[in-house]
């Protein structure tokens, strides 16, 4: 065989090498694509926008499953939507998926915030909460102090928002992140249990509240023990109450013991019955989910739910204390993009300001400035 025939022959091998690693890519390609359409949901929650965009610099860990994180947007309260999705994904090495919740007015400005910041190489889901699967379960009190809030329902329907996961972590958006979002994913959950959540009165938190009027740690505080549907319950007044906004969801058993249709029937005996206490201070969706749960959930590690900053006891919280916690929220009156919240400066190093200048901070040195 002559030099040029074996020449001949490698560029041959090459050319056939080349074009099955080729055929292996885009065949790879297709499949990356079908995984990533998905069908709408029945509550007509449906994908708005997906950014697949690959960040400069992938985290050296990818192991393991993708974490799905639910968080609500709207557009008053945005920038704790950005601050909490940065703190999370600078701090973990996995994969997560945001699926962020909101309505249709807020979708522009969302998307707007999210492919002008460093954030635009977050992989998230933009999905529109119809509030009309609520008609008929939400009774409105005239003289509740503050109008309901559609999007503070949303978590009720986790298996809709991410229809194939196994597991989900839901946030409100007044909280920030400070360690491996991994570790509260991998959070234990006994077998048959369908979410994992922070129990009021054993929490790390509790030694700093003011046991009193406004500071709920039992079942008492969130419902009405003089009703007849609540004392056949058989459920003790006294019983520790768990926080829901934040808790870690085994989506399988939600699904297999409907926990959607179960939270769906209180709400709709409450427009009936007026279940809920009169004294109630929290939010109108934990009632449901104090029922439907009790002693039917696991508990998360205190480090990873810290609250009530956004209340007078956050004050009493040392700096040491802060800086250990690996979830802070801002429960309560005082959000931390406000003026009067405790430890604002933690929060504040995870804020990205507002591209389109809508959303901005208040804070006291604002207003000095202002009157100078």
């Amino acid at each position: 065989m002559t030099f040029r025939k074996v020449n001949i022959l490698i560029i041959l091998l090459a050319v056939i090498i080349f074009l099955l690693v080729l055929h292996h890519n885009l065949l790879g390609l297709s499949d990356f694509l079908k995984r990533e359409d998905t069908d709408s949901g029945p509550l007509g929650s449906q994908r708005v926008d997906f950014l697949p965009e690959a960040p400069d610099s992938l985290p050296t860990d990818r192991s393991g499953k993708e974490i799905p994180v639910v968080i609500t947007a709207v557009e008053e309260r945005l920038g704790g939507v950005i601050a909490a999705m940065n703190s999370i994904s600078t701090n973990t090495k996995s994969s997560v998926v945001f699926y962020i919740v909101t309505m249709n007015d807020t979708v522009d400005h969302l998307r707007l915030w999210l492919k002008n910041t460093g954030l635009k190489t977050l992989k998230y889901k933009i999905l529109d909460f119809d509030p009309r699967v609520l008609e008929g379960k939400i009774r409105v009190d005239p003289e509740q102090r503050e109008p309901i809030k559609p999007l503070t329902f949303a978590r009720y329907y986790l298996p809709y928002m991410v229809p194939d996961a196994e597991k989900a972590i839901y946030l409100d958006d007044d909280v920030i992140v400070q360690d491996d979002i991994r570790e509260l994913y991998d959070t234990p959950l006994k077998p048959g249990y369908a979410a994992a959540f922070s129990e009021d009165c054993d929490s790390v938190a509790s030694k700093f509240l003011v046991r009193g009027a406004g500071n709920q740690l039992n079942y008492i505080g969130f419902l009405d023990f003089k009703k007849e549907t609540i004392r056949k319950l058989g459920l003790k007044a006294s019983a520790c109450s768990f926080n829901p906004g934040v808790f870690v969801a085994n989506l399988t058993e939600w699904r297999r013991q409907n926990i959607t249709g179960q939270l769906e029937k209180w709400m709709e005996l409450n427009t009936v019955e007026e279940l809920y206490s009169r004294t109630l201070a929290g939010s109108i969706t934990a009632p449901p989910l104090l029922i439907v749960f009790y002693k039917q959930h696991s508990s998360i590690d205190p480090m990873w739910h810290v609250r009530h900053l956004g209340s007078s006891t956050g004050k009493r919280y040392s700096p040491q204390f802060v800086k250990a916690a690996k979830l802070l929220h801002w429960n309560g009156h005082f959000k931390p993009w406000g003026r009067t919240a405790s430890y604002s400066d933690v929060w504040e190093k995870w804020y990205i300001p507002d591209p389109s200048g809508k959303f901005s901070l208040v804070r006291k040195h604002s207003e000095k400035e202002e009157v100078m």
